[in-house]
């Protein structure tokens, strides 16, 4: 079992030129979405409202195979986000979010979890970010520790004070994602590749950088690795990091890491380039529908099977090498 905790709201997304539309999202809840649609099993430790928006999403989580912790569903309003998507399909976001975890933090802790991963505003926000903390304190050593910082500048401050909470936070981890957005609001002036190597050098067993069209870039004890990103039309990037960090964990997950007491020493750069272009997959196949919305495995074996331009660009990537559709969930 992979435990996520964060938060899940309601994206009403404006695109340019059309009128607003209400999608299910939270970075948390993305991801379990994206791990629940591709089979892995996933359960979700976070808090909504008894209210449209909430049955909304209860209806996306379920549809999508994630087990909600009872403790989840609570008489309050659910959280919304509004996001602002730009000709070039890029999102800008304004929050209206109330995030504690109250008596649903017990359902993070189970003991069949192999990974607990969070990030985003559940880690930044109080009062429910301590109780997150926490967590992560006592799961490390137990279970992977997955984290995404995330950054929600409209929320978390000044760089300079959200930078200790959440270096604080990968030192803790096993196996840290962050864009390089993230990373030049952290670190303005400073190289990734440099961040990257410090960040490692503090705990986690890889940290790897998303760099939108550029790919991303991973490094680990045994070196680093640089990955296309694999082209697509896009429709808009809402999720997009959040599908990465699906497709990478899933593709742990399928490689029995999950869970690995010596994860670190398991990494090496080819597996870690496997790993890359398989999340870069399921992110961009994200990208091209409106959305958060992450392809289930039926579609990824639908693209393994089937002909035309879809299967073209997919093994130009080497995805046959990674994937064979039998593996896959139906």
């Amino acid at each position: 079992m992979i435990t996520v905790v964060g938060e899940a709201l309601v994206d009403i997304v404006h695109p340019a030129g059309g009128e607003p539309v209400a999608h299910p999202g939270g970075s948390p809840a993305n991801v379990a979405v994206g791990l629940g649609r591709l089979g892995a099993p996933v359960r979700l430790v976070t808090s909504f409202g008894r209210d449209a928006y909430g049955r909304l999403l209860a209806k996306h989580l379920a549809a999508s195979s994630v087990a909600v912790a009872p403790q989840s569903v609570h008489d309050g309003s659910t959280s919304v986000a509004r996001a602002r998507v730009g000709a070039s399909g890029v999102a800008s976001y304004e929050f209206d979010i109330t995030w504690d975890l109250g008596a649903a933090v017990t359902a993070a802790a189970a003991a069949d979890s192999l990974c607990l991963h969070t990030g985003s505003i559940a880690a930044t926000l109080a009062p429910g970010a301590f109780a997150v903390g926490t967590l992560i304190e006592r799961a490390r050593g137990r279970m992977t520790v997955s984290y995404d910082p995330n950054c929600r500048p409209s929320l978390m401050g000044d760089p300079a004070s959200a930078r200790g909470r959440v270096e604080a936070l990968v030192a803790l981890a096993d196996v840290v994602k962050v864009s390089e957005e993230d990373l030049a609001w952290l670190h303005p002036a400073r190289d990734v590749t440099d961040i990257a190597a410090d960040w490692l050098a503090s705990g986690p067993a890889v940290v790897v950088v998303t760099r939108g069209a550029q790919g991303s870039y991973a490094v680990c004890r045994a070196g680093s690795v640089t990955a296309p990103a694999v082209p697509v039309t896009v429709a808009d990037t809402i999720g997009a990091g959040d599908a990465f960090t699906s497709g990478l964990l899933n593709a742990l997950y399928r490689r029995a890491l999950l869970g690995a007491a010596d994860l670190a020493s398991r990494l090496d750069t080819g597996l870690l380039d496997d790993l890359l272009t398989e999340a870069a997959l399921i992110s961009a196949l994200t990208c091209a529908r409106p959305g958060a919305d992450p392809p289930t495995a039926a579609e990824l074996r639908a693209l393994l099977v089937t002909g035309g331009r879809a299967e073209t660009w997919a093994w130009s990537q080497g995805l046959d090498r990674l994937f064979r559709p039998d593996d896959l969930p139906a």
